[in-house]
């Protein structure tokens, strides 16, 4: 997914916010002078191997590597001739064999689903790695620090990634889950999950000029907002743009200006938001936390720099505006 930027927006010439790194329940920033990236984990791709664009490029490698181990062939046999014989002693060749094929086929998604995870292990560590970001591979916690970030019964991260990203301002990048669980008049409980991808940067000098904004996506019919608006504690912010009022919601704190709101999203700024932003990119800012969000999980390179770049560009633009 090609997406362009806006070259008039300001290019950030400081780091916005550093913190130290404390683990994932803070936010951390890329210090001058920390240490590079730990070394792929074993049975990674090679480094002879081109570095991988996304988390199914070695997956092939991955499944040919395991499907002819020793271990899978020695296990996968005791297991389909067992399979075979049980089914042929309880209903007949027939059942055996469908048996075996059943036991095969398990076998064979049980590698798949193998091969697949460590395909995406190469992935992350390689683009972690090129970039220079530290990477946390596990499930971890993301600080509560917008809207967002708060949904849900249940709540992590995976593959978090911590330093100057790509567009050149220190944050992280992640990939977040949220959970919430529903009971039916049957007292049965479900769970949904909602993935995105989000980058976070800290832009305290921003929380001077501006507590809250979200930046959404539309949703639902615009000639239903007045009635909408009635319940929301937040304000709506009207502008002079069709195009970006048919892709967005803009919404601003009840004791933040408006008029501050309106030099932000300056012409430049709102034709970069309308044509330029990755499909179904949103933001949101709070005492000066910025997480800019895309439903799902990205797993390729490019959307992944794509979303990186497009947070910068929405930081630069809110720390220059704070600082007029």
């Amino acid at each position: 997914m090609a997406v362009g930027r806006c070259g008039a927006l300001p290019v950030l010439q400081r780091p916005l916010h550093e913190r130290p790194t404390a683990g994932v329940d803070s936010l951390p920033a890329m210090e001058s002078g920390s240490q590079p990236p730990p070394p792929p984990p074993e049975g990674v791709a090679p480094p002879s191997q081109p570095a991988p664009l996304d988390a199914d490029d070695t997956r092939g490698l991955h499944f040919k590597r395991l499907s002819g181990r020793p271990l899978t062939l020695s296990i996968g046999g005791v297991f389909l001739i067992g399979a075979f014989v049980g089914g042929t002693i309880g209903g007949g060749p027939l059942i055996g064999a469908i048996a075996a094929v059943a036991i095969f086929l398990l076998i064979l998604l049980i590698v798949w689903v193998l091969a697949s995870n460590a395909a995406k292990e190469d992935f992350f560590s390689a683009y972690a790695n090129a970039r220079g970001l530290n990477r946390a591979s596990g499930k971890s916690s993301l600080p509560p620090s917008t809207p967002l970030l708060r949904k849900g019964d249940r709540r992590y991260a995976e593959q978090v990634m911590n330093g100057t990203l790509p567009g050149g301002a220190p944050g992280a990048l992640a990939l977040y889950t949220y959970e919430v669980e529903t009971t039916d008049s049957d007292g049965n409980r479900d769970t949904d999950y909602y993935r995105f991808t989000v980058v976070m940067h800290d832009i305290p000098s921003v929380a001077a000029k501006v507590a809250d904004v979200n930046c959404q996506r539309r949703s639902g019919f615009r000639f239903m907002d007045s009635a909408e608006d009635v319940f929301r504690r937040m304000k709506r912010l009207e502008l002079e743009s069709e195009v970006l009022d048919k892709n967005f919601e803009i919404f601003y704190g009840p004791n933040d200006d408006e008029v501050w709101m309106k030099q932000l999203f300056s012409p430049t700024f709102i034709v970069w938001m309308s044509e330029h932003t990755p499909e179904k990119f949103a933001w949101e800012l709070s005492a000066g936390s910025l997480c800019c969000y895309v439903r799902g999980h990205y797993d390729n390179a490019q959307e992944l720099d794509t979303i990186c770049k497009a947070a910068g560009d929405v930081a630069s633009r809110l720390v220059t505006e704070a600082g007029e």
